[in-house]
Parts: structure tokens; C-alpha cells; sequence
């Protein structure tokens, strides 16, 4: 049975632990292979034959929900989404909390405030904020305990309850509920020791912490998904489509191949089609990050969510919902987003046994300090701050929510990066191997040059060529035919000889275009010596050359090439600095490509190559000890893309070449090769970084935690910080920015790329 992918919508996760513990659950099942991302709340299920029920129930035998994710034609739009409800339910306990604790605060922590019996008064606006404040880590807590398990929720709800529950115990069995108590407050140095000391300060300000931690981690969650959430709306909600001969406004969601829809200027392409009727410009920014609208006309392609800004198209629609180019991007940006690196799957085994491993610390220090003497309230506050200040969260948010904000700002962009392995993988190419035709040139044929014979004007000869090329639909022929700017003249006779050239009879003159060969062969035509200098000069430089002769003399000729991309050569530069070696590798002739790679700067050329032998090539240079990127867009390059070490597609080539690549760049300009490896980069920094912190802190943090030189209110706060800091440090990927051309990776910037590659794994 063909193994399939199951997408599950996981609720009532608190931390990294609890995604954890879930895909071990899920893992354990025959046949099946999980990832859970606490960052998006989603798991990524393959499994052979285990129905979605079946997986939901382990799930939810784990203490958490799940759902298999609805269709956004499903969903009633006039009803906020679940996360907008929980994240409205958080800011509102976190106020109340606040409120509550704020005058606790205040009287715990100056003694001159603190009159006569006002203990009774910071109990009675501490119980809530410990119960109901705190709710939510001990409901969490206690439906771990039941299933065997511990996670952040059960340090935090630990804490808690120990701290309020040592201060009811002073307040009504100790000396604490005496009038005219005082207590004194130190954040830094060993407590002082007292029979009755309270903790209700603590045990309502750990709350709030904890909870103002939780809230700006889930907004700043949903803010790094904000990309992919905007791409996933970009769509039209509404067609105009043509039946019966009348315009019918239909819901997208009821458009099906071979309906033809009116486009009117200023309004969104439904879907996928082809252009019938009509010539326009259309703006593709919002999918390939292109500012300069693209011209169309009949035939052209034209991609669902783009903007018509010019005239009137009638689109025959081609591709509708999942199918379209905006739900595949769409995909392969969530895929990205839901798998995990080799450094998150690190943190993961961390925080697994984190807890566990705090827990013993925390009754290791009780033990420890009150085996030494020390009394009972200092080894109570140790154990306390050691569990409070542990934070496995900020392990588990250090991938993720780089991952979350680089892919979705790719997205933005129009560069789509499938998956967190493909960042690993951009450290280390030293080697960037380029497909020349539709990667580094156009794979257009366009006229290149026009060489008449003295005496005869250039127009001239090119309108009379075009005239007898216009009955072939050979690409020479269309270039030649496009070059020409005059109404074309009529031709009648039409005759064409395969691989050689056509003949026509134009204006009463009997025209032959063709190869220099087949002109001297056929028709024993030669061309004058000074334009046989010339062909034999275009041909060197890999043009194609088309001479013209009439009335029994050679007239001129026309070269016709590949073009170069725009920026090609500034994309070249760019991708040099970042401290990469481009190789041209082609199946055309060695001097065609050799002049192509001369104009865009690339030395290593390997030309004449088969798509079996693109394949070989890119061993070749691995088997050397070279760590190989492919760019390339036709399907004779899916092979070398998928056996590269990172494979690079432009979206404007073949499906084949797409899937089988790791990056993609939607609009197939070469320029942002370069911005997708600067950007995969940065991402993988900014996870590194993340991932340095939140080790740093607690490896820093728990050892002075058990030497009982913090006060629980600072671990919280400490903790709570934690992770905010590595989500804030991951939103900072938000203001990456493409390079706009003519701007050269120079100075630091290119020291840092090379300097990257240098110390690459």
C-alpha cells in the first residue's frame, strides 16, 4: 500500500516537551513516521494504513486534541479562529492576574506599607491569581501526571502550589498570621531564614510572568505566521465566468478547468489559466516578489491571486483549488515549516528528559540544603526557583520560530525553501553548477544581429526574411518573424525544409533562408567574404545564423541566440562573494556556451553534456570533495537537482525540475539564488543563536538557582524572558531584504559569506 501524508492540527500544547512526548506516541505505531512542531501546532504524519481516527485517538490517549485540518471553503469566515479566542482568553486572565498581584507585590516587598493583619489582604487577592491565575499550568499539570508524564506546566504548576501552599501553612500553623508580622525582600543573596516568611508574593507574580511570557509567545507565534497565512489569502474570492454567452459570479471554489473567466483591470486572476483573449499587464509581486508587471496576450500563462492592471482578459482556467500555483506554494511553505533540522531534533531529546532531570534537582537541593543545616525556608526556596527557572520552552521555540519567519519571509519573496534540512545544507556549498538555457539565458530566441550585403538596408532585409519565415513555427523562425517591425509582407509558396531552411516567394522575389551550408549545397549561393567573416564569427560565439538571398545572390544574414537573463552577470558576482564557484554546465555546443559563460563571468565551463551526463557531472564534483548546488528549470535537470547537495529550481521551468529541487525561485530570476542562500543562511544563524542562548541560560541559571541565590520572582521573570527573547531574536528575520540590482554583496558582508563557507561542516 502507498504510504501517505496526514496533517493533524494538535490543541493543548504548553511546551516543547508536550510535542515530544506526542511524537514518541505516534512513532511507536507500526509503519508510521511523525513530526509534531510545538512551534505551529501541527503534526506531519506518513503512515501505510492507519485511518486518521486511529491517529487522533493516540493522540488524544496522550492528554492532548487533534483534528485533521478543515478546508478554508469549510470554514465560516464570520467566527474568529480558535487561536484568536485563546489568545483573547490569555491577555484576559494575564490582566486580572496583574491586577490582582500588582498591591501583593507592593505589600510583600515594602515593610512601611505594610499595616496591621495586611497579610489577610494579600491572601485574599493572592488565591485567586494561584488558583485561577494558574489554572491553566495545573490543569495541564495534573492530565500529565494521569498519563504518566512531566512537562514545563508541571515546574510552573509545582512552584505554584508550593509556594501558596507554604504560606497558607505560616499563615494559619506558623507565626506569619500574627498582627503586626513585617517581611523584608531580596532578589539576589541567600533568604533569611524565619518561621514565618510568606510567599504570596511569589506564588502571584510567577503567575503573571509566566503568563505574560505565555501570551507574547503566542502572539509573537502568530506573527511569524503571518506570511504564510497572507500568501494563503491572496486569492480572489469571486469569477466572473462566461456561460451560456452571459457573465456569471460564481464562487472560485465552483471554477473548473475549461471555463473562460473575464478579468477586468484592477481585479485578481481567479485561477490558474491561459490567456484566450485580450493583451494586459499583470502584477505577479505578491507570488514572485517581481515589482515590474509581465506582459500578456493570447496564450500566455497567467497564475491565479496575480492582479490584471491593464486591459481586459478573457483566461480560459487550466488549474483550480489545490492544483493551482498559489496552494502549491503555499504546501511547500507549510512542509517547510512543519519539519524539523538535525539541530531542532537536538533540543527535542533535551527537553524530554529536561523535566524529569529538573524535578530531581529541585528534591536534590530541598535534601542537600536542609541537610546542611540550613533552615527549612531557605532549602523551600532553592527547590522552589530551580524548578521555576528551568525553561525547556526556549529549546524548543529556538528552531521552529526561525524556521516559521524565514520560510514565510522567503515566501514574500518568492523564494519557497521545502524543508529546515535545506538550511544545514546551504552552510555547507562551496560549488553552484547553472543550467545555461532558462536559467542563465532567457530560452528565447531572439535576432542578435542584422548583417546586410552593401548597398542594402537592414529593415529591408529583415522584413523580407520575415515575410519568409512567417509560415514556419520553428523558434528561429518566430524570433526572426518577432524582430521584424513593419506590417508583415504577403508570401505565398511556402516550402520548408527540415533542418535546413525555407524558401518562399515574396513580392514576386523567390526568397531561401537557411543554413550557409544548405545555401552553397542546394542552391550553390556564397556568401560575399566579408559577411562569411562575420557568420563564421557569430557562429564561434554560438548564434544561430540564417543567410537570406534572393534573385540569385545572397542578400545578408541574421543571427539569432539565446539572451542572456537580465543581471545574470550581476547574479554571478553575487554568488562569488557569498565565497561559491559557478560551473556552466549545458548540453549546447562548447562555443556557445563558452561565449554565454564568458558575458556572465564563469570559467569553469562543461558543455555538450546529456541529461544522463548532468547527472554524472555533479558526482564528478562531489566524488572531488566539493559540496554541490544545481540551479536549473527543464526536466533534463531533475536528476542533477535531486542528487545535488542543495537543489535549486526557477519557477518559471518544468514541475519536475520544481519537485525534485529544495529551493525554488518563482520567478526564475537568477538574482535571488544568491538572496535564497543569504536568507537560508541567516535563518540557520538565527536558529544557532536561539539554540546557544536557551542552552546558555540554563546551563547558567540552575546552578545558581540551587545555590539559592535567587528569589523565585526573579526566576520567573528570567524564565518568561527566555523564551520571548529567542521568539523576538526570530522575528528579526521579518526585516530580511533582497538585494535590489546593482547593489554587489561587498565588505563585510561578503567577508561574513566567506568566512561561513570557510568554517562550513
Amino acid at each position: 500500500m502507498t504510504a501517505r501524508d496526514v496533517e493533524l492540527d494538535i490543541t493543548g500544547m504548553t511546551c516543547a516537551s508536550c510535542a515530544s512526548r506526542i511524537e514518541r506516541k505516534l512513532n511507536k505505531l507500526p509503519g508510521v513516521e511523525a513530526s509534531v512542531n510545538f512551534a505551529t501546532e501541527k503534526a506531519r504524519v506518513r503512515t501505510d494504513d492507519i485511518p486518521d481516527e486511529d491517529l487522533i485517538a493516540i493522540v488524544q490517549s496522550a492528554g492532548y486534541g487533534a483534528t485533521v485540518p478543515a478546508s478554508p471553503a469549510a470554514e465560516d469566515g464570520e467566527l474568529p479562529p480558535a487561536r484568536d479566542l485563546e489568545l483573547a482568553s490569555l491577555r484576559h486572565r494575564l490582566v486580572v492576574s496583574a491586577l490582582l498581584s500588582l498591591p501583593v507585590a507592593v505589600l510583600s516587598m515594602v515593610p512601611a506599607w505594610q499595616f496591621t493583619n495586611w497579610q489577610w489582604l494579600a491572601l485574599t487577592l493572592a488565591a485567586p491569581v494561584a488558583v485561577w491565575g494558574a489554572w491553566p499550568f495545573h490543569r495541564a499539570a495534573a492530565t500529565n501526571i494521569r498519563h504518566g508524564a512531566a512537562t514545563m506546566d508541571t515546574l510552573i504548576s509545582v512552584g505554584v502550589l508550593a509556594a501558596f501552599g507554604w504560606s497558607l501553612y505560616a499563615l494559619f500553623f506558623g507565626s506569619a498570621g500574627m498582627p503586626g508580622m513585617q517581611m523584608t525582600f531580596q532578589l539576589v543573596g541567600t533568604p533569611r531564614a524565619g518561621g514565618h516568611e510568606l510567599y504570596l508574593e511569589v506564588a502571584s507574580l510567577v503567575t503573571v510572568f509566566i503568563l505574560a511570557g505565555r501570551y507574547m509567545e503566542m502572539r509573537a507565534k502568530r506573527q511569524s505566521g503571518e506570511a504564510l497565512r497572507a500568501l494563503l489569502e491572496l486569492g480572489a474570492k469571486d469569477a466572473a465566468v462566461l456561460r451560456e454567452g452571459a457573465e456569471r459570479i460564481v464562487p472560485v471554489s465552483q471554477l473548473v478547468p475549461g471555463d473562460v473567466v473575464v478579468v477586468r483591470p484592477g481585479e485578481k486572476i481567479p485561477s490558474d489559466g491561459l490567456v484566450r483573449e485580450g493583451s494586459s499587464a499583470v502584477d505577479e509581486s505578491m507570488l514572485t516578489g517581481e515589482s515590474v508587471p509581465v506582459e500578456v496576450s493570447a496564450g500566455s500563462r497567467v497564475i491565479g491571486a496575480t492582479v490584471n492592471v491593464g486591459g481586459r482578459l478573457l483566461v480560459e482556467i487550466t488549474r483550480t483549488g489545490a492544483d493551482t500555483e498559489l496552494a502549491r506554494m503555499g504546501r511547500l511553505v507549510e512542509e517547510a515549516q512543519t519539519g524539523k533540522a538535525q539541530v531542532q531534533r537536538l533540543a527535542d531529546r533535551v527537553s524530554a528528559i529536561f523535566v524529569p532531570v529538573v524535578i530531581g534537582l529541585a528534591l536534590v537541593t530541598f535534601t542537600g540544603w536542609a541537610v546542611a543545616g540550613a533552615p527549612l525556608d531557605v532549602a523551600f526556596t532553592a527547590a522552589v526557583t530551580t524548578l521555576i527557572i528551568a525553561c525547556p520552552c526556549a529549546l524548543g521555540l529556538a528552531t521552529p520560530t526561525a524556521l516559521l519567519v524565514g520560510t514565510g519571509r522567503g515566501s514574500q519573496l518568492g523564494i519557497l525553501i521545502r524543508g529546515p534540512q535545506v538550511l544545514e545544507q546551504t552552510r555547507r556549498i562551496d560549488t553552484v553548477v547553472l543550467d545555461k538555457t532558462g536559467t542563465v539565458t532567457s530560452g528565447t530566441m531572439s535576432v542578435t544581429a542584422i548583417r546586410p550585403v552593401a548597398g542594402l538596408d537592414a529593415d529591408d532585409l529583415i522584413r523580407i526574411a520575415a515575410a519568409a519565415e512567417d509560415g514556419s513555427e520553428h523558434p528561429i523562425a518566430r524570433a526572426i518573424v518577432a524582430a521584424s517591425k513593419d506590417t508583415l509582407l504577403p508570401s505565398e509558396g511556402f516550402l520548408s525544409h527540415a533542418g535546413a531552411g525555407v524558401q518562399a516567394l515574396v513580392q514576386g522575389r523567390a526568397v531561401v533562408a537557411g543554413r550557409e551550408s544548405w545555401l552553397k549545397a542546394q542552391w550553390a549561393l556564397a556568401a560575399p567574404e566579408e559577411l562569411a567573416a562575420h557568420i563564421a564569427a557569430d557562429e564561434g560565439g554560438g548564434a544561430t545564423v540564417i543567410v537570406i538571398a534572393w534573385d540569385g545572390a545572397v542578400r545578408g544574414a541574421i543571427s539569432i541566440a539565446d539572451t542572456i537573463k537580465p543581471h545574470a552577470a550581476e547574479a554571478i558576482t553575487r554568488l562569488r562573494a557569498l565565497g561559491l564557484t559557478p560551473v556552466l554546465l549545458t548540453g549546447d555546443n562548447r562555443g556557445a556556451a563558452r561565449a554565454i559563460a564568458a558575458q556572465v563571468g564563469i570559467d569553469d565551463v562543461r558543455a555538450g553534456v546529456t541529461p544522463a551526463g548532468k547527472l554524472d557531472a555533479i558526482r564528478a564534483l562531489q566524488d572531488a570533495g566539493r559540496v554541490v548546488a544545481m540551479v536549473g528549470d527543464g526536466v533534463n535537470d531533475s536528476a542533477a537537482l535531486a542528487a545535488a547537495d542543495l537543489g535549486i529550481a526557477m519557477g518559471t521551468g518544468t514541475d519536475a525540475a520544481i519537485t525534485a529541487s529544495d529551493l525554488t525561485i518563482v520567478s526564475g530570476d537568477l538574482l535571488l539564488v544568491a538572496d535564497a542562500i543569504r536568507l537560508a543562511r541567516r535563518t540557520l544563524g538565527t536558529i544557532k543563536g536561539n539554540l546557544f542562548w536557551a542552552f546558555a541560560y540554563n546551563v547558567a541559571a540552575i546552578p545558581v538557582a540551587m545555590a539559592a541565590l535567587l528569589n523565585p520572582i526573579l526566576a520567573a521573570a528570567a524564565m518568561a524572558f527566555s523564551s520571548v527573547f529567542v521568539v523576538t531574536n526570530s522575528l528579526r528575520l521579518r526585516r530580511f531584504r533582497a538585494l535590489p540590482s546593482g547593489t554587489g554583496l561587498t565588505g563585510a558582508t561578503a567577508d561574513r559569506a566567506r568566512a561561513a563557507v570557510a568554517d562550513r561542516v
